[in-house]
C-alpha cells in the first residue's frame, strides 16, 4: 500500500476527474481518495493505491509534479510508508 498527496487540487475536482488525471500520466487506479481541507489555497488530496508500492509511486510521481491542471500547479509528495 502507498499513499500520494496532491496538493493545491482545486476544490470542485470530482473524484472522477481526479482519477482520470492519474490514469492518463500512467498512474494505476486508486481505491481511496481522502480530501484534506486547507484554510488557504491549497486543498489537497490523498489518494491510497493498495497493490502499488511507495518506490513505484516514486517513479510516477515525476510525470505529474508541477503540472498545470484546472488553473493550478500541483505538488504532488509520495507519503512515507509505515516502519513495521
Amino acid at each position: 500500500m502507498a499513499e500520494l498527496l496532491i496538493n493545491h487540487v482545486e476544490e470542485s475536482t470530482s473524484d472522477e476527474d481526479i482519477r482520470h488525471f492519474l490514469l492518463k500520466y500512467g498512474f494505476p487506479s486508486f481505491d481511496r481518495i481522502q480530501r484534506v481541507p486547507s484554510t488557504g489555497e491549497r486543498p489537497a488530496v490523498l489518494v491510497t493505491f493498495d497493490d502499488c508500492s511507495a518506490a513505484a509511486l516514486r517513479a510516477l510521481a515525476p510525470r505529474i509534479h508541477q503540472v498545470f491542471w484546472k488553473d493550478r500547479t500541483l505538488s504532488v509528495l509520495v507519503m512515507r510508508e509505515p516502519i513495521p
